[in-house]
């Protein structure tokens, strides 16, 4: 958890308006109650941030779910060393990897994202269609070659835990926002 040093325990209280920060780092501060409207955070990294209580409306964080089928599906369960997709959009955290997509730039059509998005979906589908208890408790085999995840056995039922995951989560998000609009 981030830790305030004595010298933020001073009661200050400083509005930002029509204020250019970029590039600004803000370490050892606290922002308990602060008041976010109308932000650029684009490109901002938060490390050991505590959000507990914090509410967001109305932002845009744009990653493809694809990334994740590809990855823990198509490649660790199923095998295909090099199951990217240009539009994959790995987790920031993750460095780049040769073979694995990156382009934060690229801005597909809806109609692009859906295929794509469908297609995983099948594939994800099929994968759990034939699904048994014994294959679910095995350990996947590694994958050759460079990539994510690296190349090492997985239980499978970590792998489809993980897409699972991360499809609820999005859910939520999907759930939350459009109550809000």
């Amino acid at each position: 958890m981030p830790v305030c040093r004595p010298a933020c325990d001073a009661v200050r209280v400083t509005d930002f308006n029509g204020t250019d920060l970029t590039g600004s780092r803000f370490e050892n501060v606290r922002l308990a109650g602060a008041r976010f409207r109308h932000v650029d955070l684009g490109n901002a990294r938060f490390d050991l941030v505590d959000l507990t209580g914090a509410t967001i409306r109305g932002a845009a964080v744009v990653g493809h779910l694809v990334f994740a089928t590809d990855a823990w599906v198509r490649r660790a369960v199923l095998g295909d060393p090099s199951p990217w997709h240009p539009l994959d959009l790995p987790h920031d955290e993750m460095p780049d990897l040769p073979g694995v997509p990156r382009d934060r730039e690229v801005r597909p059509s809806l109609d692009e994202v859906l295929v794509l998005r469908a297609d995983r979906m099948a594939t994800a589908h099929a994968l759990l269609a034939d699904l048994t208890d014994d294959r679910l408790a095995e350990l996947t085999e590694p994958v050759e070659g460079p990539g994510y995840p690296r190349s090492e056995s997985f239980p499978v039922r970590d792998c489809l835990e993980i897409v699972v995951n991360e499809e609820w989560e999005h859910r939520l998000y999907a759930e939350r926002d459009l109550d809000v609009l």
